[in-house]
């Protein structure tokens, strides 16, 4: 079994010395991963910046996985690539513009996350992490419907694209994610760089939990995962063990899709917009993500998120009941080890 990694999201601060005295307080917290982001801004700003903290990072001992934030779009900031290419933008099926995000097939932008993942490789990063792709799609309209994906619709299906999908229209949103992720993983990987995917739980998302077993057929994608939150799931009805449940149901899925494909795994815990009261639901997240079998835990994010709108109601206790759980994580592997050395050995 592969060695446990417990993980934290970084977005919070580019001043070195900051950075540092952060990083030491996440190992204080019991990680032994951090995943950066590395926006648009980064990219132009501050590459040497993101060099000398990857570096620092390595330096103390933490591994690190090199976040695309923002740069399709939100998930992170919107997408700076429309200011270059403002035909690059994303529409949906009933024409209305989808203004802060990019369409995935536009051949323009496959280019420039080439370029971006260059920057990555020269600022130090190897491992890289695809965080969330996704197309919308309701009952109503989905994405992307720009005149670049209405005609290859039409090459595929030999008909019009619709503004109401139907089952080719959800065909198409994840050969469109699948073709973008295929480009870019296998430009990474030829680099020698690890590539991770991260995909939303529900059914509104293009590719999602449900259907995750479509990433395993891309050669260059080495992890497949997802992040079961909880909190925006009828969360005044959950308690601690339906957290616990939530999660685990929802690791396992994600496990059992990984074994089938061969892919390794990550599965994400939400340490970020918890209501006061309701931190320690963390823990009992963490707890069922490893009791599903998961050994690459990651938390969302660093110290509650405290810098963004979507910020714990008491980043301070939250960040608490997060180091806890990565505490108890570390416990629960130290242990499941010593069980399994003594029964190799016979002892009692």
């Amino acid at each position: 079994m592969e060695p446990l990694k417990v993980g934290i999201a970084y977005h919070s601060n580019r001043l070195l010395s900051q950075v540092k005295a952060d990083l030491e307080d996440i190992v204080r917290h019991h990680f032994n991963t951090v995943i950066h982001m590395f926006s648009h801004n980064d990219w132009v700003r501050c590459p040497s910046v993101m060099r000398d903290i990857f570096a620092a990072t390595a330096e103390m001992g933490l591994d690190f996985w090199v976040d695309n934030w923002g740069l399709m779009g939100t998930p992170g900031d919107p997408s700076h690539f429309l200011s270059y290419y403002p035909d690059g933008h994303r529409y949906f099926s009933d024409g209305t513009l989808d203004a802060p995000r990019v369409c995935l097939n536009n051949p323009d932008f496959v280019e420039w996350t080439k370029e971006w993942i260059d920057a990555v490789y020269e600022a130090g990063g190897r491992k890289i992490f695809w965080d969330e792709p996704a197309l919308f799609i309701n009952e109503k309209r989905f994405s992307c419907g720009c005149p670049r994906c209405r005609a290859l619709f039409a090459d595929r299906y030999h008909r019009e694209m619709p503004v109401v999908p139907d089952q080719d229209c959800r065909d198409f949103q994840i050969w469109t994610i699948l073709h973008y992720l295929e480009q870019v993983s296998a430009y990474s990987h030829a680099k020698g760089m690890v590539n991770s995917v991260c995909v939303m739980l529900g059914g509104q998302h293009g590719i999602s939990l449900e259907n995750i077993g479509e990433l395993g057929g891309l050669a260059g994608m080495d992890n497949i995962g997802s992040d079961p939150y909880w909190i925006s799931r009828q969360y005044p009805d959950r308690t601690g063990a339906k957290v616990y449940e939530f999660v685990y149901r929802n690791s396992l899925k994600n496990l059992e899709v990984c074994a089938a494909t061969g892919k390794n795994h990550n599965i994400w815990i939400q340490a970020y917009n918890n209501p006061s009261g309701r931190e320690q639901d963390i823990v009992y997240a963490a707890e069922a993500a490893y009791d599903a079998g998961a050994r690459n835990i990651f938390f969302w994010g660093y110290r509650g998120c405290e810098g963004n709108e979507y910020r714990a109601k008491n980043p301070e206790l939250a960040w608490q009941f997060t180091g806890d759980a990565a505490a108890r994580l570390f416990e629960k592997e130290r242990a499941r080890v010593v069980a399994e050395g003594r029964r190799n050995l016979e002892i009692e």
